[in-house]
């Protein structure tokens, strides 16, 4: 399953939480025109290490492992008095 939606919480140096919703499908269709530049760069790299990107131990089926273990993933940082938390569902 394909993650929908991202949630990102931080604070800020004052203390104010603040917490973000990020939709995935619409953020994908914004961002297409380089997420295509990053396929053709991704395949360039492959070709250039002597990867097969389509193979069944190749570069697509990690990077298509990695996206179907996304849902229900935290991602927390915290620097000094600011916190990030990401969380995918």
């Amino acid at each position: 399953m394909i993650p929908q939606l991202v949630t990102v919480r931080y604070r800020r140096s004052n203390g104010r939480r603040r917490r973000l919703y990020v939709p995935v499908v619409p953020v994908l269709l914004v961002l297409s025109p380089l997420l295509l530049l990053a396929l053709l760069g991704g395949v360039i790299a492959c070709l250039a290490t002597r990867v097969s990107p389509v193979s069944p131990l190749g570069a697509l089926r990690g990077a298509g492992r990695l996206l179907w273990a996304l849902p229900g993933t935290r991602f927390e940082f915290e620097e000094g008095r600011t916190a990030l938390l990401i969380s995918v569902r």
